[in-house]
């Protein structure tokens, strides 16, 4: 663990975060908490770009998800006895989507938030939505970001597996100490290349993720069961849903996005999805990174419009 960390003990099983304090929130907001998740092989560190221009407004959790980032100790702890995930037929593991949506559930209790707006980036958005379905009454709505799928296509999903196992074959320490991979490291997954730091970052991220974690992450989220249970999850979620796809995004392509949220009784309410699937043009996987400014507005309208809808409704209600 990285000292000067903050750290809460999530089911045995150190978790680092970092939450604005309340009193530096600005009150027209009506005080949202916004609860931030990652990616594979990432952490919390891809959020502060954007946290950055939503944290005057709104109370903001970033943490590191159990075995990445800061949260990659103490995994031995971590048992599958709480695990609900198998209501829809899914798995029990220590490294399921359901698994993952628990613990996010037991750092909420941790820190005392409720009724929160989650936020989640590709793997991180599968996450929030299941969170969203396992605590309908804590969860208010959820916003994915290069998050989609809900297709199985068995060949390109066996060379996926198969590709991310062999990465965490070879990850030496010395990797960060190479001078050209921060620039290779930055041109991934994104359409125009990000400064060195963000690739010295990736590489730090991919090198410190703990082995059993990843590859227990990456294959128990890619089976074929998994897959086509996330179209099922989003029809059942009353929440508010709504995705951040990007035009270049070759990793989540808009399609599957799209497909996704076609599933939504919003998406299926509006014309053609409009409301409830935002593009960004010229942008690649990274999207809180590549265009924090873009996608801070649509998390801003969105937050925005539930407010001004739940508002309409009290009215209709007196």
């Amino acid at each position: 663990m990285t000292p000067g960390i903050t750290t809460a003990n999530i089911l045995g099983v150190p978790h680092a975060y970092e939450l604005t304090a309340p009193s530096d929130c600005v009150a027209t907001a009506g005080d949202e908490s916004l609860v931030f998740i990652h990616g594979w092989l990432l952490s919390r560190a891809y959020w502060r770009p954007l946290v950055s221009k939503l944290s005057n407004h709104y109370r903001c959790l970033t943490y590191d998800l159990r075995g990445f980032g800061d949260s990659a100790q103490g995994l031995e702890a971590r048992t599958v006895e709480r695990i609900e995930g198998d209501r829809l037929g899914s798995t029990p593991s220590a490294y399921s989507l359901a698994a993952y949506a628990e613990d996010l559930e037991a750092l909420l209790d941790r820190l005392d938030l409720d009724q929160v707006w989650l936020l989640g980036h590709s793997l991180g958005g599968s996450i929030a939505l299941w969170a969203a379905y396992l605590r309908p009454d804590r969860i208010k709505g959820v916003i994915c970001v290069n998050a989609g799928g809900g297709v199985y296509i068995p060949h390109e999903f066996e060379k996926f597996r198969a590709a991310g196992q062999q990465m965490m074959t070879f990850r030496p320490a010395w990797l960060a100490e190479l001078p050209l991979l921060p620039r290779l490291f930055s041109r991934l997954m994104v359409h125009q290349p990000l400064v060195p730091d963000w690739g010295r970052q990736r590489i730090q991220d991919f090198v410190r993720a703990d082995r059993r974690a990843a590859e227990g992450a990456l294959l128990d989220s890619t089976t074929a069961k998994e897959v086509h249970l996330l179209p099922r999850i989003v029809h059942q979620l009353t929440q508010p849903v709504h995705f951040i796809t990007a035009s270049q995004d070759r990793v989540m392509p808009p399609r599957y996005v799209r497909y996704l949220a076609s599933f939504h009784a919003d998406f299926q309410a509006g014309f053609q999805g409009e409301s409830t699937v935002s593009e960004l043009p010229e942008c690649g996987h990274m999207a809180m990174v590549e265009q924090p400014d873009a996608v801070a507005a649509v998390v801003r309208s969105v937050l925005e419009e539930s407010a001004h809808s739940v508002e309409l409704s009290q009215i209709g209600e007196r």
